[in-house]
């Protein structure tokens, strides 16, 4: 986003929520940054710096406002970055993927020198990739501070810092206090077995009708839906441990956002749970689930998958009767017999289908994650046995949050066109370049045409 100092001024001065995390307002004579939203008093022009994002201000020397908290910003997260390379870098960070000099694996994972990379994430976030994730890590520290009462030693890890010595420093280095001291600024919750926080977004969001997608091919034990409210379990691997546990989204009440609530055994991997929440959760889910719902209804392809959960699965205590299990992993999957993944109700070169599929994601040739390479994706899924073009797209749509994903065989989308020639659907599908996903859910939601 290119940053007109007057255009930028006019925002903040009118508070338009549209410009909400899209830009921060720092201001020379207090050395604060603030979002354009901020409700104290407008400062002076000629006082005033704007920054794309956090990271690039708090590297001009400047502190977040303890007021508008810049941290609960929507686009704080990588999710609402413009260039898709500099997005998947910020992801895989969130990911805590950037521990310790990692810059060179990242950059091999994206299939870019570390130069390049380094280049178009300023050229995007107005830092280095390193600059970028200590502030996210500052961030959610202070959030953390500011919202929980988790000791200020788990906080200091769950933010991604090696060492408290190292957390302290560079939280006082950077917003001149004691984290202790924040925490007495702004005293936390009392202690509790969830993590409660607000996803802010830019309106509008159609939280009904995400919810009620999810909630309709909900795996049963894994997912439920209930009162407008989506809960789910979940596994994180995070330096070659497991994390399981569980959260629950709903929508805020009062401000566009949603609220989420962590239970405490995820509280060391924090960063991967909320940068997956506003996406699919699980990569290898959804792909799953896409293939056992080939050429059934939405309602059979979930009964099927509540059986494959309950039979490959993990148990989990929660205190929701409807969540009971973690998914499987590709790994344990990968080790199946085709004959034992039929049994659940599926013809054999499905059961096979599904287990190349989790040999290929358990031995790396395959990753169904936001910020891999689209096209490589869909050629190396259309190579496994049973995956064709509908499911591929399918899962570009959810697994790699692909907008321009166009499953146009899809006997719904059809339907709902009035179609029955896929070429045709498929021609159609031009005027919506480059955000056919987006028709495609319109076009599941629409009155079908006979």
């Amino acid at each position: 986003m290119t940053l007109d100092p007057q255009t930028c001024y006019r925002a903040m001065r009118a508070r338009d929520a549209r410009f909400d995390g899209r830009f921060f307002v720092a201001v020379s004579s207090t050395r604060i940054y603030c979002r354009p939203v901020c409700t104290v008093r407008p400062p002076r022009r000629e006082n005033c710096r704007f920054y794309p994002s956090a990271a690039a201000a708090e590297s001009g020397g400047y502190r977040p406002c303890l007021r508008c908290r810049p941290e609960l910003a929507p686009g704080n997260a990588s999710i609402d970055a413009t260039t898709r390379l500099a997005q998947a870098a910020a992801s895989l960070i969130e990911d805590r993927r950037l521990e310790g000099d990692r810059l060179e694996t990242i950059a091999a994972r994206l299939g870019i020198t570390d130069r390049h990379l380094r280049r178009a994430f300023r050229a995007e976030f107005g830092v280095s990739p390193v600059e970028f994730a200590q502030t996210q890590r500052l961030l959610l520290a202070k959030r953390l501070l500011t919202d929980t009462a988790l000791p200020v030693t788990e906080i200091a890890f769950a933010s991604g810092f090696g060492s408290v010595r190292r957390f302290n420093a560079l939280f006082k280095a950077q917003y001149r206090l004691q984290p202790g001291a924040l925490r007495r600024i702004a005293p936390g919750a009392a202690a509790r077995d969830t993590l409660d926080f607000e996803l802010g977004y830019r309106p509008p969001y159609d939280w009904p009708a995400v919810s009620a997608f999810l909630g309709a091919r909900a795996v049963a034990g894994v997912e439920t839906l209930d009162g407008g409210v989506y809960r789910r379990t979940a596994r994180v691997a995070v330096d070659g441990s497991e994390h399981l546990g569980w959260l629950e989204i709903g929508p805020s009440k009062k401000k566009p956002a949603l609220r989420v609530s962590v239970c405490a055994s995820l509280a060391k991997v924090l960063p991967p749970v909320l940068s997956r929440v506003p996406g699919a959760f699980d990569g290898f889910e959804v792909a799953v689930r896409a293939i056992l719902g080939q050429l059934i209804s939405v309602a059979a392809a979930r009964t099927l998958a509540g059986r494959f959960a309950a039979a490959f699965g993990d148990p989990l205590t929660t205190p929701f009767d409807g969540l009971t299990t973690v998914f499987p992993t590709a790994e344990r999957i990968a080790d199946a017999t085709p004959a034992r993944v039929a049994k659940l109700g599926m013809p054999a070169a499905r059961a096979r289908s599904v287990i190349a599929l989790a040999r290929a994601v358990a031995d790396g040739r395959l990753e169904l994650m936001p910020n891999a390479d689209i096209e490589a994706t869909l050629e190396a899924l259309r190579a496994l046995p049973g995956i064709g073009e509908w499911t591929a797209q399918y899962i570009a749509m959810r697994a790699l949050a692909w907008p321009d994903a166009f499953p146009h065989t899809d006997l719904g989308v059809m339907r709902a066109l009035g179609e029955s020639n896929p070429k045709r659907v498929l021609a159609a599908g031009e005027a919506w370049r480059p955000w056919r996903a987006y028709a495609v859910m319109h076009l599941w939601h629409s009155p079908r045409k006979e």
